[in-house]
């Protein structure tokens, strides 16, 4: 978006962030990012530092927890074999791998042809540690762009602090698809169109959670055309980025269809997951039987419940920019709309790093630098053990 777009409370004294890598040589934007890239790897090996000495204390293999299983093994198998596996589990539900998008697998299927001594599941952490760093990148982007270089350091290192952030560590597609969008939103912000479309087409081809982006690209793009006109910025290059946006997330959904026979393909193997939006009901259902089960616990989710809000309100209050409003406030209402297993849901709303800017902004404007260290390192221990104690247990959220 322009620079009339961004709020006059999100800006600072600070000079406007050095453009993006398509407009200046690589190396003046990445000195300008270090310190966000810095820090956020800084805090990502701390956790990964916890998980390895706790499982060596343990006998376990901690390693062994971010590539070999769950969700990283169907992608792995997809990368192998291509889709067409179907698990009927004992209780009658089927299990179906289209349920899982396919850029993932691509990729770790490309990057085993070309580095043929990696094998998939060492593939799958190579593209997910490379998409955390960018993503990282990403998301300081965004939020210098819009509050200055030092909240938009804390909002990409807050992000590697983020409560399941250890996810970011897997051979998952959370953090490749957080690049994608944050990249998107990024190039929205600039009036770059077409390139966001691009990559919310590669955001739609990794998980089913662009609609939020598409619905941001989109809702941007009709703002910026009906309500901020600026005759610096050409119509059919909006058109283009909108209309480009959803393609990929469409085109697999067509994929499932055109495969199963049956234009709700895409939506029925979702169900057969558990997976199917009903308004939060299930959600509601979740929380009423804890009640019942243990007060306490009942409590404690609607204190959970309430830190979610406070983070949202503490974050729109900011007046972001309306795509990045429109994307982190849609990621979080569709990871509370499904039916799924609700420890999914802190895993599915981190790509929302909305949720992260009220923190930042604060932080930032905090004079005691220490104080943000202080902050921001006690977020990564604790962020750490908790990790450490999901991986090494049953299992991840």
């Amino acid at each position: 978006m322009s620079e009339t777009q961004v709020p006059p409370r999100a800006r600072t004294n600070e000079p406007d962030p050095a453009p993006g890598p398509v407009s200046r040589p690589f190396v003046a934007p990445l000195r300008y990012a270090a310190p966000a890239l810095l820090g956020y790897v800084a805090v990502r090996l701390t956790g990964l530092a916890i998980l390895l000495v706790t499982a060596s204390a343990q006998g376990k293999d901690g390693l062994l927890r971010l590539y070999g299983r769950w969700d990283s093994l169907w992608y792995q198998r997809i990368a192998e074999h291509g889709y067409g596996l179907t698990v009927t589990l004992p209780d009658g539900t089927v299990h179906s791998d289209l349920a899982f998008f396919p850029l993932l697998p691509a990729l770790e299927r490309a990057l085993h042809a070309l580095v043929p001594p990696l094998d998939l599941a060492g593939a799958g952490l190579a593209v997910s540690w490379v998409a955390s760093v960018a993503a990282a990148w990403g998301i300081f982007a965004v939020g210098a762009r819009l509050y200055g270089r030092r909240a938009g350091v804390l909002l990409a290192v807050l992000w590697g602090a983020y409560p399941t952030a250890f996810v970011q560590s897997m051979a998952y597609t959370e953090t490749l698809f957080t690049a994608l969008a944050a990249w998107s939103l990024y190039a929205v912000l600039r009036d770059r169109w077409v390139s966001a479309g691009l990559l919310a087409v590669g955001a739609g081809l990794t998980r089913p959670v662009a609609a939020a982006l598409i619905a941001a690209i989109g809702i941007a793009g009709l703002w910026r055309l009906f309500v901020t006109r600026d005759a610096g910025v050409r119509p059919g290059r909006v058109v283009a980025g909108v209309l480009l946006a959803p393609l990929g997330w469409l085109s697999y959904v067509v994929f499932v269809a055109v495969r199963e026979g049956d234009p709700l393909a895409y939506f029925e193997v979702q169900a057969g997951w558990d997976n199917r939006v009903d308004g939060g009901v299930a959600l509601a259902r979740f929380v009423g039987e804890q009640f019942g089960a243990n007060v306490l616990a009942g409590l404690g989710l609607c204190a959970a419940f309430a830190v979610l809000g406070w983070a949202l309100w503490a974050a729109l209050r900011l007046r972001p920019a309306l795509p990045v409003a429109v994307y982190g406030v849609a990621v979080v209402v569709i990871s509370l709309i499904g039916s799924g297993y609700f420890g999914s849901r802190p895993r599915l709303m981190m790509p929302s790093f909305l949720l992260l800017l009220g923190p930042a902004v604060a932080l930032a404007g905090v004079r005691r630098k220490w104080v943000a260290v202080v902050v921001v390192g006690a977020a990564g221990v604790a962020s750490g053990v908790y990790g450490a104690v999901a991986l090494l247990g049953a299992g991840p959220p």
